[in-house]
């Protein structure tokens, strides 16, 4: 990277980092291609966008859970920062490495593609419901932190804990939050909060702000604003969206029925 290109990642670094307010949530819609970045981001209100592992690997039709090439993965994200001026939190699921010195290589990499933030994981085999080690895991966003500071980019590390929908436990979910934290995470992500009671809850014994992922069903957005989530995302759902719109427009169109309205969405 030349010193201009970490000059305006890092600026939108900070940016990024000051918009996760409690009770005053980030949100963002995740994007998968240069077109739904640019279409996102051209909304009223939108600060930041967020990529979709889940909805990045479909695009490219192979498995969520690293089944894109790290090279794939890398020029999915630079198509992404470089289409929108907003700042970009990448999904980097496990970082594409098991080990620190594959893992400190690869977000280098990241931040070259001009980055502002990114998800790691603690999900070794989501199969198998295996994390990695806490020690482990926890070295794991220490580095990721440390190769940040080298660089010279404040690199927003979501941290995401993955104990609950692998079967662990509570208390586990936030010892990890915790150290994660310690370590350097600006934000953690903790998937299975899946109730009010449970988001109160995890506000109260983590000791930083923390990142929801939200659906159809989810607890309503002004309710988790009020909790005081400093993050809410919605992972692959907005191409789930995407995609239940284009198919129940092919079925009116096949059928001879209207010309749906958005056939003139001016992109």
């Amino acid at each position: 990277m030349t010193s201009t290109d970490i000059t305006t990642t890092a600026a939108k670094a900070e940016l990024l980092r000051s918009l996760h307010v409690p009770g005053t949530p980030l949100i963002v819609t995740n994007v998968w291609d240069a077109i739904t970045a640019r279409t996102v981001a051209a909304v009223p209100g939108v600060k930041a966008l967020a990529t979709a592992s889940h909805a990045i690997s479909f695009a490219h039709d192979v498995p969520d859970g690293e089944g894109l090439s790290l090279d794939q993965a890398l020029a999915a994200a630079s198509l992404i920062t470089h289409a929108v001026d907003v700042p970009v939190s990448v999904d980097f699921e496990r970082g594409y490495a098991k080990d620190v010195a594959g893992l400190e290589h690869n977000i280098a990499r990241l931040i070259a593609t001009g980055a502002a933030g990114l998800n790691i994981e603690d999900t070794v085999d989501a199969a198998a419901r295996q994390l990695f080690p806490l020690e482990t895991a926890t070295a794991r966003v220490a580095a990721v932190r440390e190769t940040a500071r080298t660089v010279g980019v404040p690199l927003v590390i979501n941290a995401r804990v993955d104990t609950l929908v692998r079967g662990g436990e509570w208390n586990d979910m936030v010892q990890r939050a915790n150290s994660y934290l310690g370590a350097g995470a600006d934000v953690i992500f903790v998937l299975g909060l899946d109730t009010e009671e449970k988001v109160e809850r995890a506000l109260k014994e983590i000791d930083g702000k923390v990142s929801v992922i939200s659906g159809a069903t989810s607890v309503p957005l002004k309710r988790l604003a009020d909790l005081g989530v400093s993050r809410v995302s919605f992972g692959a759902r907005p191409l789930g969206l995407t995609l239940a719109h284009l198919q129940r427009t092919a079925a009116q169109l096949t059928v001879l029925g209207d010309y749906p309205k958005e056939l003139g969405f001016d992109y």
